[in-house]
């Protein structure tokens, strides 16, 4: 088979609106649309069949999962302080196409973005007044309801995003293959990775990249939707939030068009601002003291506890928690990985492995610690305070959470309006930035193919949130992301696997380089000697005829 990116002529599949990879695009084509048609025609019992699988998956594989996010951190941690970390991407002259500024702003929005404002307020309350938590409502049971947080949003995720990130970049820029999936296990599967082995890796990339992104544009439109009715009294249901996503699925669609430098970038900058400014509000008009106190100590305890909670499988307990938490969120980011890998491995050429794995790592974790104790940490505050009843509206509707919390503090109108542009903002990013992903995949690695072939993937993402909306909520959006979440896992560990073969190929292909280079500087070191003492000799010898 040719290597997709060595076509020269006209590529299988293109016409003059595509520009595909065939044996990706139309398996991935048509099981999307098997899924969207099934759940379409089945209705409302999908979503106890989303609920069965769910389940299952958990009950019988969560462990596994758990076991494989610990692998991923370790692989990242070990890479950046071992002799590979000095790597850079794209080549010893390579530089940086973005700023830090730029590349922290897209890694951020693209990392985290919607899930983080739906459940920044929602998942610490639903923690709190859980009894098995050091006693619900308690002390204790706050500042363990931000060490169960700050797992699910820290390191582990970002980890994932690392590994994925770190191996598509490394394979693109420094070996030269296509930027995808497949290409990654080129040390493992040789020439085979251009046939059936890595159209099968790159279609189960791609409906892992839709459902996760479908899960969070899912969970956007429903908090949009919900703020909507906070403010302005508009019905909150299916129906409105499957035509929320029609609209910003067609605003994401121009945003798109406009390619990676123009509409993703400044819409990422657009959300690192607007959310920066949300946040100061909150830091301010909230309990200042308790988020700056509490920030410090979510932290230590996250640290100092990190390994047992990491580890932590419910074995003894025998409850079902963890499903709902620990498993999902694991899933959802392994679900998410191949499209904030690639995203960011477009954007981080020119870094060390140190540089990517540290500022993937620490950078992004930190300021998520931060949003989580500002808004988790302030309706904690009014909980224990019993000057709210946030626990409360988080029971009734977990969308509605943000909402809720703002309207406590002045300038709630406002405040509350910016919180929906914010996750309006975030949808978008989501989207868009997806979109340049999924076409990419399908593409064949190709960097620059037609608009109308990133439109396309921009509409079927908000079909398929559409429909995972239709067919169960929350639960069948839960189900999308274990569903495809867990035979990924499989596929980053041998990716890790792939990865550390490719670094040290590349490391003995440095020092060699090194090596030839220091020989033969000491050769002309020691041309540049004979010649110098030949014509000293030479002109010792002309001095001593004139005499």
């Amino acid at each position: 088979m040719t290597r997709p990116d060595k076509q020269t002529s006209s590529p299988s599949g293109f016409t003059r609106f595509f520009d595909i990879h065939p044996p990706v695009f139309w398996p991935t084509v048509i099981l999307l649309a098997a899924f969207i048609s099934v759940t379409l025609l089945v209705g409302n019992p999908m979503e106890k069949i989303f609920s069965a699988i769910q389940t299952d998956i958990s009950d019988n594989f969560g462990w596994l999962l758990i076991l494989s996010v610990n692998c991923y951190l370790l692989v990242m941690l070990y890479i950046a302080f071992s002799k590979y970390g000095n790597i850079r991407l794209g080549g010893k002259n390579a530089v940086p196409e973005f700023s830090r500024t730029s590349w922290f702003a897209m890694l951020f929005s693209a990392g985290m973005g919607i899930g983080i404002l739906f459940w920044s307020v929602a998942e610490p309350i639903y923690h709190f007044t859980n009894p098995d938590f050091g006693g619900a409502n308690s002390m204790e049971a706050a500042r363990t309801a931000m060490r169960v947080t700050f797992l699910h949003w820290g390191l582990h995720p970002w980890a994932i995003y690392a590994l994925v990130g770190m191996s598509l970049a490394f394979f693109s820029f420094n070996r030269d293959k296509p930027l995808a999936i497949r290409s990654v296990f080129y040390p493992l599967l040789g020439d085979r990775v251009y046939g059936p082995w890595g159209d099968a890796i790159d279609v189960m990339a791609v409906l892992a990249t839709m459902f996760g992104l479908a899960t969070s544009l899912g969970f956007g439109v429903q908090q949009i939707n919900a703020g909507l009715n906070h403010l302005f009294g508009l019905p909150d249901n299916v129906q409105i939030q499957m035509a929320l996503v029609a609209v910003i699925t067609a605003v994401a669609a121009m945003s798109v068009a406009s390619g990676l430098d123009q509409g993703v970038k400044r819409l990422s900058e657009l959300n690192m601002n607007l959310g920066a400014v949300l946040l100061m509000f909150v830091l301010i008009a909230g309990p200042t003291l308790f988020i700056l106190d509490t920030y410090v100590e979510n932290t230590g305890v996250y640290l100092n506890d990190f390994f047992a909670v990491s580890f932590w499988t419910e074995g003894y307990a025998k409850t079902d928690w963890q499903n709902s938490w620990t498993i999902f969120y694991w899933s959802w980011w392994i679900s998410w990985s191949p499209f904030v890998g690639m995203f960011i491995a477009r954007i981080s050429r020119g870094r060390t492995l140190r540089e990517f794995v540290l500022s993937v790592l620490l950078v992004p974790s930190l300021l998520t610690f931060l949003w989580l104790t500002a808004f988790g940490g302030s309706a904690l505050f009014l909980e224990l305070s019993q000057t709210g009843q946030m626990a409360a509206a988080v029971k009734e509707n977990i969308a509605i959470s943000i909402y809720e919390l703002l309207g406590h503090f002045p300038l709630a109108m406002v405040a509350n309006f910016a919180a929906i542009l914010l996750v309006v903002s975030f949808f978008v990013t989501s989207s868009d930035s997806g979109s340049l992903v999924l076409d990419t995949f399908t593409s064949g690695g190709r960097l620059n193919s037609p608009v109308t072939q990133r439109i396309f993937w921009a509409a079927l993402q908000g079909a398929v949130a559409a429909v995972l909306l239709f067919g169960g909520g929350l639960g069948a959006l839960q189900t999308a992301s274990i569903i495809t979440g867990l035979p990924f896992a499989i596929v980053l560990l041998l990716m890790g696997w792939s990865l550390k073969k490719g670094l040290e190929k590349e490391y003995e292909s440095e020092q060699i380089r090194a090596r030839d280079m220091e020989r033969e500087s000491y050769q002309q070191l020691i041309q540049e000697l004979i010649e110098k003492k030949a014509a000293g000799a030479r002109e010792s010898k002309t001095k001593n005829r004139e005499s």
